[in-house]
């Protein structure tokens, strides 16, 4: 990873109130997350789905010095660019797949299954962020918990953390969010019941 910037040192300025710093935060965990993810697939079936949660782990161990254990503020602050910089990894990832395979039938999704197995697959989630970012421009607080969950393979308690949240608040955001994004879903796929949601950890 030679050549970064120092990702604790980023965080050090976003604490200390640099609101350009947070700017500064995504590009370099998006590069992070995209090698480990280009490499991890060399070695992988080409249909393998990616694991979020293993690759944001890894990539927060590889750029945060561990001696320096940052805040859970600061923690927040990765984990958040994470989850968007792994949404637009696994997105872009379907879309090339997607103009090789039109067509593919939508299968059930389960959001817990999901973040814990990565089982998911390239239709499914192009329709889910779809409806994802609409639910973002309505809802931002509620879409964070979504991301932080599924694209950062988070736990509730370790999301509502994050973000400064009561785990009761950040339980009736995600209840919330699951029911909006359910009824999407459901909409786009003329009715049919084919969205699992399942209560989480």
């Amino acid at each position: 990873m030679g050549g970064m910037h120092d990702v604790t040192q980023i965080l050090r300025k976003i604490e200390s109130g640099d609101r350009q710093a947070a700017d500064e935060l995504l590009p370099v965990v998006y590069d992070a997350l995209r090698r480990l993810a280009a490499s991890r697939m060399k070695s992988e079936s080409p249909d393998h789905t990616l694991q979020p949660t293993a690759l944001v782990h890894e990539a927060y161990v590889r750029l945060v010095k561990a001696e320096d254990t940052p805040s859970w503020e600061s923690r927040g602050h990765f984990f958040a660019a994470a989850a968007e910089a792994m949404r637009r990894i696994l997105v872009d990832h379907a879309r090339s797949k997607m103009t090789l395979k039109r067509g593919a039938d939508f299968q059930r999704i389960d959001l817990l299954e999901v973040v814990q197995d990565g089982k998911i697959g390239d239709a499914e989630l192009l329709v889910l962020d779809d409806a994802l970012r609409e639910f973002e421009t309505l809802e931002p607080e509620k879409a964070r918990i979504v991301k932080l969950k599924f694209f950062a393979g988070m736990t509730l308690n370790e999301a509502a953390e994050s973000t400064g949240l009561s785990r009761a608040t950040a339980q009736r955001h995600w209840t919330y969010a699951r029911a909006w994004l359910y009824g999407k879903l459901k909409e786009s796929y003329d009715g049919e019941d084919s969205m699992g949601f399942s209560e989480n950890r």
